[in-house]
């Protein structure tokens, strides 16, 4: 049985800014206007950690509703920091998990568990194969 492929589209709409078409859904990116941007969106490199970041949010969400718990004043916090020497990449991520105010202490540890292997921190763990190629 052959995998599931998951499509996008990235389209240029003009300087440094472009538009990714999923499923029927839209999002814009560009560069800060120090970069030759216009900032009308954030970089593909915010975009990066902000999956991350919503990954984490996601799995933390559903373990709180699958356990009865609220879910209202959950919370996810991400910084990044890029590598100083080449080529250019993210170095470090550092992820915050905001607790509900009204989780119980006992199940804090298991939330962090939960969240913590989502799957898009799973594919940083394990790098997936990439190629990138030009379209005859």
């Amino acid at each position: 049985m052959e995998a599931e492929v998951h499509r996008l589209d990235v389209s240029h709409t003009g300087g440094d800014a472009y538009t990714v078409e999923v499923r029927g859904h839209r999002i814009r990116v560009d560069q800060p206007a120090e970069a030759g941007g216009t900032d009308t969106a954030p970089t593909p490199t915010e975009l990066f950690a902000a999956s991350l970041a919503t990954c984490v949010a996601f799995y933390a969400g559903r373990f709180l509703h699958r356990h009865g718990l609220p879910r209202s004043g959950l919370r996810v916090r991400a910084g990044f920091v890029m590598a100083t020497d080449r080529p250019a990449r993210v170095a470090s991520v550092r992820i915050v998990v905001v607790p509900p105010p009204a989780l119980p202490e006992e199940r804090r540890a298991a939330l962090l568990a939960v969240a913590s292997h989502c799957t898009v921190h799973n594919t940083l763990e394990q790098s997936p194969e990439i190629g990138v190629e030009l379209a005859p």
